[in-house]
């Protein structure tokens, strides 16, 4: 009993001398400052800011979607405004835009829904760039339209994001028939295909004999075959005579089980194949009809501006194309001696490996006007075939390229593929060899298809033409430093003159 009223008083005592502690802390604290632990000691909060400067003072951040648009012009509450995606709200966001005197617009979007925005902005004088998606992708917290068009603005205010590549008018409408006729080909590859597998299924072989089973000699027999011609003997005779096997090779693969399913299947394989073919060439007239204006508004303003001046060199109008081998599904001839024409004489196809379908793909994504890329090194970077290197505690821990899925660097790395195969002595061939030894033949090909972008880029740029003795300067350095190196064996393993056998001696 005394000992549970001892324990009692011990623990009234405990709780009275914790009351007043807190007392005496409220009384010598003042209102409103905060209170630090006496080890960490007072902080100055407002040092541990960086002020940055504002470039853009008008500046406004636009998030895209496919349902609306996210416009904000500033960092308050109700900075934040919501449009519609039709005609009549661009232009309520372009007005909007323009009664508060914003002059600068950063757009990000992660598809095709920003191009009528972008072009509608600028027509209200507007200065506009597409942000890259990438760069914008470590947003803090939760991730919200709202949350985006605010960070957007904060960093184009503070001109922390960089534009991405345009084209301009003619490039553009260029690139979107470009496309067009690139779907139209994969269009048709994939009826080819299953042309093949019908014939295959009704065991009619010619895919081992054919190179090209929608060649001239298989599409004579494909209409012979849905004409009701069952006589190999008759069929064989629509072999061309160039084609490497004999006919009985024809008779003997001509020879199948004829079904109705699958004649019908091919019937309609074989139809809708006719008709891409047919778009095909109706979309490379379009081509051709663009160029060819371009081609004649160019040649006006030259003459207008020779009119005024004494000019009497002007350039031969006879185009000498060089030897021009015709792939299959490859653009107009015509296409040649209009490039050569817009780019004022420079010959791209004396470059190895270049094609006029490389030269299509060159034209409609970027253009022959390369001067906002302000080096070789920066046109290569935004092809992505220049090493990203990341160097972290001095070492590299990663070079490789960039993914990125740019159509005209596929354009370059094919044209590299054609050098590896050629039968020329090229010295880009060199080149190609001598990296794929030392490392894959995947690094090849992107090595070689980066010095083929930096030749373009110089040509164009400089207006100089293809000379392949530039090369034979890096092969006379190569040779040097070969030497080098064997100077080097020879001083260190101490070989004699006498040991040395030379090929030619």
């Amino acid at each position: 009993m005394r000992l549970h009223i001892l324990f009692c008083i011990l623990v009234l005592h405990f709780f009275s001398k914790i009351k007043s502690v807190k007392k005496m802390a409220k009384k010598s604290v003042k209102k409103n400052q905060p209170i630090y632990k006496k080890k960490f000691g007072t902080q100055d909060v407002t040092k541990t800011f960086i002020e940055l400067p504002v470039i853009n003072p008008k500046a406004a951040g636009i998030d895209v979607g496919s349902r609306s648009f996210f416009v904000c012009v500033g960092q308050g509450v109700n900075d934040v405004r919501e449009f519609g995606v039709f005609t009549c709200d661009l232009h309520e966001i372009a007005r909007y835009l323009t009664e508060l005197n914003y002059n600068s617009v950063a757009m990000e979007s992660t598809g095709f829904y920003w191009k009528q925005l972008f072009v509608l902005l600028q027509d209200y004088g507007l200065e506009v760039i597409l942000v890259n998606a990438r760069h914008l992708k470590n947003v803090k917290g939760r991730k919200t339209d709202v949350v985006d068009s605010r960070w957007i603005q904060l960093l184009h205010s503070l001109g922390l994001l960089s534009a991405s590549f345009q084209p301009d008018n003619f490039t553009e409408e260029l690139r979107t028939y470009s496309r067009h006729r690139q779907y139209l080909i994969q269009q048709s590859a994939q009826y080819v295909l299953k042309m093949n597998k019908n014939l295959t299924l009704m065991n009619l072989q010619l895919k081992p004999i054919l190179r090209d089973i929608v060649g001239l000699t298989g599409r004579s027999i494909i209409e012979a075959i849905l004409n009701n011609e069952r006589d190999p003997q008759k069929m064989a005779e629509l072999a061309h005579p160039n084609c490497e096997h004999p006919k009985e090779d024809f008779i003997k693969a001509l020879e199948g089980n004829y079904r109705d399913e699958y004649l019908f299947e091919l019937k309609q394989c074989y139809v809708t194949y006719q008709h891409f073919q047919k778009l095909l060439g109706e979309c490379d007239e379009k081509i051709n009809a663009l160029l060819q204006e371009a081609k004649e508004q160019k040649e006006a303003k030259q003459e207008a501006a020779k009119s005024n001046e004494n000019a009497g060199t002007r350039r031969n109008s006879k185009y000498k194309p060089p030897k021009i081998i015709k792939y299959k599904n490859s653009p107009l001839p015509q296409l040649a001696e209009q490039v050569y024409n817009l780019s004022d004489g420079v010959e791209l196809l004396n470059i190895p490996g270049i094609n006029l379908n490389t030269i299509l793909t060159l034209l409609s994504e970027v253009g022959l006007d390369l001067s906002k890329f302000p080096s070789a090194k920066h046109f290569c970077s935004w092809l992505g075939l220049a090493p990203n290197n990341k160097i972290t505690g001095g070492k590299v821990i990663s070079s490789h390229t960039d993914r990125k899925k740019n159509r005209l660097a596929l354009a370059f790395r094919d044209a590299a593929n054609v050098i590896e195969h050629s039968s020329k002595p090229i010295q880009l061939k060199a080149y190609f060899l001598r990296i794929a030894f030392k490392k894959s033949r995947l690094v090849a090909i992107t090595a070689t298809a980066r010095k083929l972008a930096t030749i373009v880029w110089n040509m164009l740029s400089k207006k100089q033409q293809y000379n392949s003795n530039v090369s034979q300067e890096s092969q006379a350095f190569l040779r040097k430093k070969k030497v080098k190196t064997l100077q080097r064996i020879i001083e260190e393993f101490g070989i004699r003159p006498t040991e040395i056998i030379f090929a030619n001696t």
